[in-house]
């Protein structure tokens, strides 16, 4: 088995999801006594939330790469980075390793694929909507990406930072992501990406009228089958 190098902390009650995610599918795979192999570097995730707040993406890139510099220094195998947004920083975290990054987008593109699906409605923090780090990977594997318009943008992104990355979940803001996804559908979504790790907190299969593709849940089931490949 190899050991997965997981970058949390962003925050960490995502990165529990992961953790849980990873030994699960391990023990449904192998049985009995076993578990994932991990190694976790868990970041302060105050210091980075500051640094996207000012534009230092430079910082993060730094903190990041160190980081991911010290799972591969400790034995990882590969890295999985536990969040969404700080994709964005991926070829910068690549100049400072020499062992992969499992993608984010990539897992989540080729699972909607297999599903024969095309055109996806997206929801994560607005630097993940607006920019085109995951966009250009999804598009590049063949899928339209959606995005909401301006104000729902906003009101995603708010409760993501003011919520539920403080452990916050809020009936009321349920249904307002839920109605952003009924928009989406009415406007010929196939499908909608939980592209943030946080958001599987507040969404369910249960509670939207689109498939959901949880990016949190696709990317840790497909970092421990990873672990089982030659």
């Amino acid at each position: 088995m190899k050991t997965i190098g997981l970058l949390g902390g962003m925050s960490w009650e995502s990165t529990i999801t992961y953790y849980e995610i990873l030994n699960k599918t391990i023990v449904e795979k192998l049985g009995g006594y076993h578990s994932a192999k991990i190694m976790m570097y868990n970041v302060d995730f105050a210091e980075l939330e500051e640094n996207m707040s000012t534009g230092n993406w430079a910082g993060n890139a730094k903190i990041l790469s160190e980081a991911a510099k010290r799972l591969e220094d400790a034995g990882a195998d590969y890295i999985v980075i536990a969040t969404n947004t700080m994709h964005k920083l991926v070829p910068d975290i690549e100049k400072n390793i020499s062992i992969p990054i499992l993608h984010i987008a990539d897992t989540t593109a080729e699972k909607i694929k297999e599903d024969g699906l095309c055109k996806v409605g997206f929801l994560g923090t607005k630097f993940s909507m607006t920019q085109d780090f995951l966009h250009e990977r999804f598009r590049k594997a063949g899928l339209e990406v959606m995005i909401p318009d301006e104000a729902d943008i906003e009101l995603v992104n708010d409760v993501i930072f003011d919520e539920l990355c403080l452990g916050k979940v809020l009936e009321s803001s349920r249904k307002e992501y839920q109605r952003i996804i009924a928009s989406m559908k009415a406007q010929g979504a196939e499908c909608v990406i939980l592209g943030c790790t946080e958001i599987g907190m507040l969404i369910t299969a249960e509670d939207s009228v689109l498939p959901v593709y949880d990016t949190t849940l696709i990317h840790a089931r497909e970092a421990a089958l990873k672990a089982l490949k030659d």
